[in-house]
């Protein structure tokens, strides 16, 4: 699986659902921004950390996929679950990454201009996440290899 930018997902999707990403952004950011204030900024950054569009996406990306499925004549209820399962781990190895973000600044600022406190977070982000990703796909690849053979010996078994 390669990580790649579809450009055509843009043309594909409808106005609306641009909309429901930026209703559901907006009230997160909100939300966090009520609750900072009632209750202070490190309560309401615990807010900000939830995945403010990601709940809108991953249905959406479930919709996209099986809307091609059938146009192709088929039922790509299946296809939708694993592709949003897929974005979901994307966004869960991205939160690992954050939270070494998140670490990092924490540490440093006291200590280092805000600028390299910065620089030192983004990198840890992209370590992170970066290397998580890579030892998810080992995984996942593996996993999905070897369910491939139990299905091709189960549809044909050896005589």
């Amino acid at each position: 699986m390669k990580i790649k930018l579809e450009t055509n997902a843009v043309k594909r999707s409808k106005w609306y659902e641009f909309v429901i990403r930026f209703v559901f952004g907006g009230l997160v950011a909100a939300t966090a921004g009520i609750v900072a204030k009632q209750f202070g900024p490190a309560i309401g950054g615990l807010f900000l950390a939830f995945p403010a569009i990601f709940p809108a996406t991953a249905t959406l990306i479930e919709s996209h996929e099986k809307r091609k499925k059938r146009e192709a004549g088929l039922d790509g209820t299946r296809r939708g679950r694993e592709v949003a399962g897929i974005d979901a781990a994307g966004a869960a190895i991205g939160a690992i990454g954050l939270l070494g973000f998140a670490a990092v600044l924490w540490l440093s600022l006291a200590i280092t201009p805000t600028w390299l406190s910065l620089c030192l977070a983004t990198v840890t982000w992209a370590v992170l996440s970066f290397a998580g990703w890579n030892l998810w796909r080992g995984k996942y690849l593996k996993t999905l290899v070897l369910k491939m053979k139990q299905r091709t010996h189960t549809l044909f078994p050896s005589p």
